[in-house]
């Protein structure tokens, strides 16, 4: 897979994100890998938080604004270009 493949499967689901890892262009896409693996592990604590009464509230709105995020980054992706997400686009988990 190219880098601009490469980049669009790692933000479909896991699953598309560990195909993107282990066989595509890693070193090409390793911007978009990062991200969808960030905005990934958002999503999983938004929807933890969301079973806490009151915080529930603030975690759906924030599961909203992940979700936002997650298809700015796939537009991003299928562009071919690096543009990082607002707010979470500065976390870097791989290096």
């Amino acid at each position: 897979m190219d880098k601009k493949v490469t980049g669009i499967v790692a933000y479909i689901t896991l699953v598309g994100w560990l195909i993107a890892y282990l066989v595509g262009d890693k070193e090409g896409a390793k911007f978009h890998i990062n991200q969808a693996l960030v905005l990934f592990l958002a999503g999983v604590v938004c929807g933890i938080l969301s079973w806490i009464p009151l915080i529930g509230i603030i975690a759906g709105i924030l599961s909203i604004v992940v979700f936002v995020f997650w298809i700015m980054g796939l537009v991003s992706a299928c562009k071919g270009t690096e543009k990082p997400v607002p707010i979470l686009g500065g976390i870097h988990l791989i290096k």
